[in-house]
């Protein structure tokens, strides 16, 4: 069979969900094409055309990069539909109504192309109902693709079958969507809502069911269900608002239709709150209407009151006894929670149990097997761990007993008892669902391992759930060369590996991956093994972020102590090593997830090479704390203005170190890898990776290919630079965005020292310098601000918020 390619997909529907699919398809560069109806007035294209406008508006933003909209081709059914011939993926998004699903797909049928998969992104009709329209021909290539809102960001799509989709159109779909969208995949059964809506929809209600039995208030509410629930930071009701009342109404109203108390003990809880009945009354839809379970009036965030009708000033809390609670381990967690006195306790213990009830009612019925329905929910609903997970965390036996208990006491939402699989049999004596033989499918009453398609050959350490101990773990894996409390060096090469090619993998271990002296040192010592012993180092950690930059609570006793002078020494270190980065005699590959910031840019922008995922966030933010960019970030910008300014015919190099200069001054980040190129940050050659699993996989390939064709480091040569001519003119601009009050006096004061960096300082404009004569004076500017009372400020404000502070 031949390869399965995506040259170009169709999106059928221009809506919230559409158009932030065409979105997400430009940002990993597949060509899209956007349809919908023809407008009733003006051009024909307007509904498609006002809806990628909308695109550039959205916070999260869906696209890269604001301007990639315009890559998005506009078509309407009406003079348009031969374009879906050129298309290799049809995916459809139009309403959830099933008739005008149905109407669509006999107008589209004749100009699908005899190749192209077609799926339908709904969030819980029937897909093989859908299928019944298509002709012969079509249904075997035809599915459901469910996308999570918003699909930029979430992880989850779905991806379900009919009786006659054939089944290697599906691992086809699965590999694009893994690789090429950089999603992770759950099959799921045509049920009601599928997996992830079908628990997660479930678990919303029971917990507006239980808010109500325990007379608790949607923010402390929210304030018990967000991260300190490991869910979600928006909690239950914030998420509710971003999701769109509509939408969950839309939701609830496919299980109430298509379930019922003999199809789903549980169908008695699935009732419309009266409280989202009356919001849906109102027209308070959420998040897009401005006013939801809660509303922001100025800087004041209210809550809805069902009694009143009316918003009431919200940020109520829970005590801090119940935070200290879901600190503890996950089986003395429990214990506490179900014999808390409190009622913020008994809610808490009564929204998980029922979660845990319910997955374990439905498993057999809505999913292949435990894995699918925990993955779902944290892909799709931002938990840290899936119900199972947890339960089996905390002992299974032990929490199934206190279940069935609740149940037999009539404390549960049905009466329904926990399956005879939980107490009996091979879960019950692996002690949980997941094993390293794989997870428990209870249609098939065994254990199953993970679906092997080559696409997961790609992902070296694919995200693991709590049990799976046959998957490997990236901080243990490998051959260990040299680990400290700082850094692990390691390497998977052994005999016949697919994987290694004589790479060596320096693996940052402090907190948010920090910088620390430690750190240098590991990292010198693993380039001198590096040249001698292998053909290239990747710089790779297996969680986020790859590094937050030098490490500030290291630095700061050493000033205390020695002052500018400690920091100074400290500095050339730094500097020191991104020299020997750039110009190691063998390619070092940045592989970046996450935030990359301050001495983390740094780090990735000398190296010779970065391999980036999409959701990287890269910047130089010293400015934050007061501070500028001294490990050479200043020096990058100028050296790669004067670059950029050799390859264009233009002699005037101001106008190619304008945006680098900004990017340092404003602590700009790239919310994006593709606005983090755009930044200057990566590079045009630099690869961007859809997949964060597949990041090392693709860092390591590209060592290797980089040492097979020849490479050697850059020659070390001057470069020119604007001189006090450039100096003066920043100046200039810093001095009205002063005046006009845009940044404070000490703003000023630092940007003008990062402008006298980067245009080097009191010389002639156009006069060539090293890059040993630019990072002394980057050195000598940080050294004269860390002493600064109001750089130990915002130093100290970071330290202890988390937030820069304006001084």
């Amino acid at each position: 069979m031949s390869r399965f390619q995506v040259k170009k997909v169709a999106v059928l529907g221009a809506g919230v969900m559409g158009a932030q699919i065409a979105a997400h398809l430009v940002n990993v560069k597949v060509p899209v094409v956007l349809f919908d109806l023809p407008a009733k007035e003006g051009p024909k294209n307007g509904i498609v055309t006002k809806a990628v406008e909308g695109l550039k508006k959205l916070k999260p933003s869906p696209l890269g990069v604001a301007d990639d909209a315009a890559l998005i081709q506009q078509a309407n059914y009406e003079e348009h539909m031969h374009l879906l011939k050129e298309c290799d993926l049809v995916i459809e998004a139009i309403a959830e109504r099933m008739d005008w699903k149905l109407d669509l797909y006999t107008k589209i049928a004749p100009h699908v192309a005899k190749h192209a998969i077609l799926a339908s992104n709904t969030s819980g009709l029937s897909i093989t109902k859908l299928s019944e329209v298509l002709p012969e021909s079509i249904k075997p290539r035809f599915c459901g693709i469910h996308f999570f809102n918003p699909p930029r960001y979430m992880t989850l799509v779905e991806l379900i079958n009919t009786p006659t989709t054939q089944p290697e159109v599906l691992d086809q779909l699965e590999a694009f969507v893994t690789s090429g969208l950089g999603k992770g995949v759950v099959r799921a059964h045509d049920t009601p809502n599928f997996v992830a809506n079908r628990v997660g929809i479930a678990g919303m209600l029971a917990t507006m069911k239980e808010v109500e039995n325990f007379g608790l208030t949607y923010d402390v509410v929210d304030d018990l269900t967000g991260k300190k629930l490991g869910r979600a930071s928006s909690g239950t009701f914030r998420t509710a608002d971003v999701v769109g009342l509509d939408t969950m109404a839309h939701v609830i109203k496919t299980l109430q239709d298509n379930l019922s108390i003999e199809t789903d003990p549980f169908y008695e809880s699935f009732g419309t709150p009266a409280v989202l009945k009356k919001l849906l009354e109102l027209g308070n839809l959420g998040q897009k209407a401005k006013a939801g379970f809660f509303k922001k009036v100025g800087r004041d965030v209210m809550r809805f009151e069902l009694e009143s009708e009316e918003y009431v000033p919200a940020g109520q809390k829970a005590d801090e006894v119940y935070a200290r609670m879901l600190k503890k381990p996950a089986a003395e967690r429990l214990r506490l929670l179900r014999n808390a006195e409190g009622a913020p306790g008994q809610f808490l213990w009564a929204i998980l149990r029922n979660s845990f009830h319910y997955a374990a009612v439905h498993l057999g019925t809505i999913a292949d097997n435990a894995r699918d329905v925990d993955q779902a929910m944290r892909w799709g609903f931002g938990m840290k761990q899936g119900p199972f997970e947890l339960w089996q965390e905390a002992g299974w036996l032990e929490v199934a007993k206190m279940i069935q208990e609740d149940i037999d006491a009539g404390k549960a939402l049905c009466k329904a008892p926990l399956p005879e699989w939980v107490f009996k049999g091979p879960v019950a004596e692996a002690g949980g669902v997941h094993t390293a033989q794989g997870s428990w499918s209870a249609s098939q009453g065994k254990f199953v391992p993970r679906r092997q398609l080559p696409v997961y050959e790609r992902q070296i350490f694919p995200e693991a759930l709590l049990g799976e101990t046959s998957l490997p773990d990236w901080r243990t894996a490998g051959t260990t060369i040299a680990e400290s409390k700082a850094l692990r060096t390691w390497t998977l090469d052994e005999d016949g590996s697919p994987f290694g090619g004589r790479v060596l993998i320096a693996s940052i271990k402090n907190k948010m991956h920090a910088i620390s002296p430690e750190v240098m040192e590991a990292l010198m010592e693993a380039l001198e093994l590096a040249e001698a012993e292998y053909q290239g180092m990747v710089i790779w950690s297996g969680d986020a972020p790859f590094s937050v930059g030098a490490d500030l609570e290291a630095t700061m006793p050493a000033f205390m102590v020695g002052g500018a002078d400690a920091v100074e020494s400290i500095e050339q270190e730094l500097q020191n090593l991104m020299l020997r980065i750039r110009y190691a005699q063998v390619p070092v590959v940045a592989a970046i997830h996450g935030m990359a910031l301050g001495g983390g840019c740094e780090l990735a922008v000398y190296s010779a090479k970065r391999v980036a995922h999409m959701e990287s966030y890269i910047g130089l933010v010293e400015v934050g704390v007061g501070l500028v960019p001294g490990a050479g970030g200043l020096t990058y910008i100028a050296r790669r203005a004067a670059e950029n300014m050799a390859t264009s015919t233009s002699k005037d190099l101001l106008p190619f170190l304008t945006e680098g200069f900004t990017a340092a001054a404003m602590a700009k980040v790239g919310t994006s890898a593709l606005e983090s190129r755009k930044l200057g940050y990566l590079l045009d050659s630099d690869i961007i990776v859809p997949h964060k699993d597949e990041l090392l996989f693709v860092a390591i390939n590209e060592a290797k290919s980089m040492a097979a064709s020849g490479w050697r480091a850059p020659h070390k040569r001057l470069f020119p630079v604007a001189g006090r001519s450039g100096l003066a003119t920043i100046k200039a601009q810093l001095v009205n965005m002063r005046d006009g009050g845009f940044i404070s006096a000490y703003d000023f004061k630092i940007g003008a020292m990062i402008a006298e960096v980067v245009c080097g300082g009191d010389v002639d404009a156009g006069s060539m310098v090293s890059e040993e004569y630019l990072l002394t004076l980057e050195r000598k500017v940080f050294c004269h601000l860390i002493a600064q009372p109001k750089t130990h400020e915002r130093i100290l404000g970071m330290l202890s918020t988390g937030k820069p502070v304006r001084n």
